[in-house]
């Protein structure tokens, strides 16, 4: 009879999605995954199977939790303010392992080399865009912004700033508190 795998395998799952959002796909080695999950290769394969088996686990959880953070946002705020939030949100969070998007740093690492992975990310960034789009439709259904404006377009524009933002906030000498603050001051203008 096999015997029962003594770690829990959500917690392996977020320690690698830290490591892999610091590092980068290839800025990660087994060595180094072996290292911070505290497992042996053998251990790691019976697991997981590959490096990019549980790359896209721990894409699959960032997305998720990013998700889940925005829904709950939206929930307790509303549509308009949770957007207008979730900017100063994202780049807020100290416990990050980098202030920039883990699925753009994927796409924009992993693309050139038509690396599969890099489509998932473009997929969860896709999902993002659409529940933006959604966001922004319900703002309008309340009467928080004009029915002039396209949900899809604000969309785009909104998560292409936050992800400017969240590069931004990589970098030193930049105020990003500020950034976000005019991406919600902007939004209080539709």
């Amino acid at each position: 009879m096999p015997r029962k795998p003594n770690y829990d395998r959500d917690d392996l799952i977020e320690r690698a999605r830290d490591l892999f959002w610091q590092r980068g796909w290839a800025g990660t080695s087994l060595k180094h995954l072996e290292a911070s999950l505290q497992m042996k290769p053998g251990s790691f394969y019976a697991a997981f199977g590959s490096k990019d088996a549980l790359f896209e686990l721990a894409l699959d959880r960032y997305a998720a939790d990013g998700t889940e953070r925005m829904k709950t946002l939206a929930r307790t705020e509303g549509p308009l303010p949770a957007l207008q939030k979730f900017p100063c949100m994202v780049i807020s969070n100290d416990t990050a392992p980098a202030k920039a998007c883990m699925l753009s740093k994927t796409l924009l690492e992993l693309q050139a080399h038509r690396h599969p992975l890099a489509k998932k990310a473009n997929t969860h960034l896709l999902k993002m865009e659409q529940m933006f789009a959604e966001l922004f439709a319900q703002a309008q259904a309340a009467g928080d912004i004009s029915a002039g404006h396209n949900p899809r377009s604000l969309a785009r524009r909104y998560q292409s700033d936050v992800l400017g933002l969240r590069v931004s906030a990589e970098r030193e000498g930049v105020d990003a508190a500020a950034i976000a603050g005019e991406i919600a001051d902007g939004l209080a203008r539709l």
